[in-house]
């Protein structure tokens, strides 16, 4: 079976949504800083955002290992479990990020700042699901998933900053 990752790199409007509004671009895994996992476990940083954030697949294995986000602000978080459940996060709700509630009221205020800027973007999101091979997830559902896999799954992905031993603040919070 073809990786995710190689199907968006070969669809080209796909990885345009990706990286423009889901700020997410397969070219920039490299962190600025050096890091690892409290528990030992493997850190492959795979992509990153324009802020210099970075995502890193959790541990040994292909494209289902969790996935782990830490911005160039020493936060980090639990993402998503699979690089599938993170590409439907995104697709669906892109201004992930700037959630602080997870309330369906903060994401769809989100969402219509978002449309305002750019109208076509439910179509552009459809065409990049399906060219995916993703099925879509409510937005409501996207941000529960995300908000249950930070919390109850992600206090065992805690990233420490190497060279002084300092833990990331979670940048999401129960």
């Amino acid at each position: 079976m073809e990786s995710l990752i190689t199907v968006v790199r070969e669809q080209a409007e796909a990885a345009r949504f990706l990286a423009w509004p889901g700020d997410f671009d397969l070219d920039r895994g490299d962190h600025v800083e050096e890091v690892h996992l409290v528990s030992g476990a493997a850190l492959e940083g795979f992509a990153g955002d324009g802020a210099g954030g970075t995502y890193f697949f959790c541990g040994e294995g292909g494209e289902e290992r969790p996935i782990l986000y830490a911005d160039s602000e020493g936060g980090a978080a639990l993402v998503a479990i699979g690089l599938p459940e993170l590409l439907r996060l995104l697709l669906v709700a892109p201004w992930w990020r700037d959630c602080q509630a997870f309330t369906d009221e903060e994401s769809r205020e989100f969402a219509a700042e978002y449309l305002e800027d750019m109208p076509d973007l439910v179509a552009r999101r459809d065409r990049a699901a399906t060219a995916l091979g993703l099925d879509l997830p409510e937005q409501a559902d996207a941000l529960a998933r995300l908000r249950e896999v930070a919390v109850r799954v992600g206090e065992d992905f805690v990233l420490i900053f190497t060279p002084e031993g300092h833990p990331y603040e979670p940048l999401i919070r129960n």
